[in-house]
């Protein structure tokens, strides 16, 4: 099945050309994963999974300094505990991210700015990150906030880093910048912009002269060797919901909306930023009247 390209996103500009799909994430000021740009996601997802004109799917930011910021906090503070998901099945977040992990293309992220919390969830569950080492850094920065990563991260990013060196990033809300990301394995490559450029239209071109078939074929093949994540998936969100709903997490992920959270001159800094937070202790000049 194959067709037009759905013309009712919000914030997602999608355009082939030839067997690429290539898809820019436009919700400024930071790309926050908003309900909108979620539901964009998801019928994104579903619509290129039964597109067979294409090869590979190709994510990029049409924001300057971000990739993929984390999940609304706003939105998350204003779930019903009643709705949470108890039971053994998935969420649709979760469900999202499998579809970008196991479709029938490739599916790239090049990354040009920050990527952090549910936006670095979804880089990691496509198949390939590629970082401008000028702009490139990754931050899982749930904990600071009284949560934790609930869309995937404390089950991808072992696989790509291992588990020491997860759990530091994690536990500590840490900043990863691009090159040490290549040499821990987040990131594939690391290259400056003009040379990611290059390296980009060289590696898309290739890929998408070679047979359909045999590219999706060859994917399918080595999903083979990856773990069954769903039920690190499910107990990771039982876990979730347990900070998410409790007072502490509230009263965290509160104080970051009121600190200035959700801003571009903070989430730019939201490793100094997370950590004060966190104690409770923040510069005035740091406050929440920064850029929105």
């Amino acid at each position: 099945m194959s067709g037009d390209i759905p013309d009712n996103f919000k914030h997602l500009r999608v355009h082939r050309e030839g067997r690429i799909l290539n898809v820019e994430i436009d919700n400024p000021p930071i790309n926050l994963i908003t309900i909108p740009l979620l539901l964009d996601f998801i019928n994104l997802t579903k619509w290129a999974q039964d597109d067979e004109e294409s090869t590979v799917l190709v994510l990029r930011s049409n924001v300057e300094g971000f990739f993929i910021a984390h999940f609304d906090v706003e939105a998350l503070l204003s779930m019903d505990s009643g709705g949470a998901n108890t039971n053994s099945s998935l969420t649709s977040f979760d469900e999202l991210c499998l579809r970008f992990q196991k479709m029938n293309k490739v599916t790239i992220c090049v990354i040009e700015g920050r990527v952090g919390g549910g936006g670095s969830e979804i880089a990691m569950a496509c198949d390939l990150r590629f970082a401008a080492t000028e702009t490139a850094v990754m931050n899982q920065m749930e904990v600071p906030i009284g949560i934790i990563p609930g869309g995937g991260g404390t089950q991808r990013l072992p696989e790509l880093v291992g588990y020491s060196r997860a759990l530091e990033l994690i536990v500590g809300g840490l900043d990863l910048d691009a090159t040490t990301g290549e040499k821990w394995g987040y990131f594939n490559r690391a290259l400056p912009e003009r040379e990611l450029d290059e390296y980009m239209k060289k590696l898309l071109n290739r890929i998408a002269s070679f047979n359909t078939e045999s590219v999706r074929s060859a994917k399918e093949a080595l999903q083979l060797t990856r773990p069954d994540l769903v039920p690190g998936l499910i107990a990771e969100n039982t876990l979730f919901n347990d900070r998410n709903y409790s007072d502490s997490g509230t009263e965290l992920m509160q104080r970051f909306l009121q600190l200035g959270g959700q801003t571009k001159d903070q989430e730019s800094r939201i490793e100094e930023f997370a950590l004060e937070v966190a104690k409770g202790e923040i510069n005035p000049e740091n406050s929440n009247l920064g850029e929105p």
